[in-house]
């Protein structure tokens, strides 16, 4: 079935998304939330996860939405050649136009770096640059800030290096806990994610219209 937005008279339509990550899924729910109230226009294609009995699964499932376990191979960090060739070609079966790892913890390399380039949209819990990696409100809270926030960014070849496509600010408190710091972060994440893929892709559409 095709979509109103993909008719002419429609105007440009939203981006066809491909959503990773490894744990519960509350950013991808965002993205559910965002979609369903109308603030972003998309369509959610392939949900994709590294861990068999992620929640993320789960929810994609219970929306009806293709959800794939991608077996991440041996290495702890990375996935093998095998799961990114069968990303590729699920993410060209989909006709995505928009890669989003929201809580994906492996680490993206070539090929899929090279072949969706300027096409990867990562969310990370800190003010980047600093404090990149993982935990990175602990970091934050270690090194005694006074504020830490959450940022949406392209992928490269780096670890949380790629260009900073939006961000959002929360407070440190006195006596904040890591637990307590996260839960504000993410309630900012939910908020910056959605508005950053609109933003992001009405970007990209400019682009390429010359408008």
């Amino acid at each position: 079935m095709t979509r109103l937005q993909d008719s002419p008279e429609a105007g440009p339509r939203g981006p066809r998304l491909a959503v990773f990550g490894s744990g519960i899924g509350t950013n991808f729910a965002a993205l559910l939330g965002a979609i369903d109230d109308g603030s972003l226009d998309a369509e959610i294609v392939a949900v994709f996860s590294d861990v068999a009995d992620a929640g993320i699964l789960n929810l994609a499932r219970e929306r009806g939405l293709p959800a794939f376990f991608i077996e991440p191979g041996t290495e702890k960090a990375r996935l093998s050649a095998a799961a990114q060739k069968e990303i590729l070609d699920r993410l060209k079966a989909a006709r995505t136009d928009l890669v989003i790892l929201a809580g994906f913890l492996r680490i993206l390399t070539a090929p899929l770096l090279e072949v969706w380039h300027n096409k990867i949209v990562n969310l990370h819990p800190s003010l980047l640059p600093k404090y990149r990696g993982r935990n990175a409100w602990e970091q934050a809270l270690a090194a005694g800030e006074s504020e830490a926030g959450c940022t949406v960014h392209l992928v490269d070849a780096g670890i949380d290096t790629g260009r900073i496509l939006a961000q959002a600010t929360v407070p440190i408190l006195p006596g904040d806990t890591g637990d307590g710091l996260y839960a504000r972060i993410r309630e900012q994440e939910h908020r910056l994610l959605p508005q950053a893929i609109r933003d992001y892709w009405a970007s990209l559409q400019t682009a390429e219209t010359g408008d």
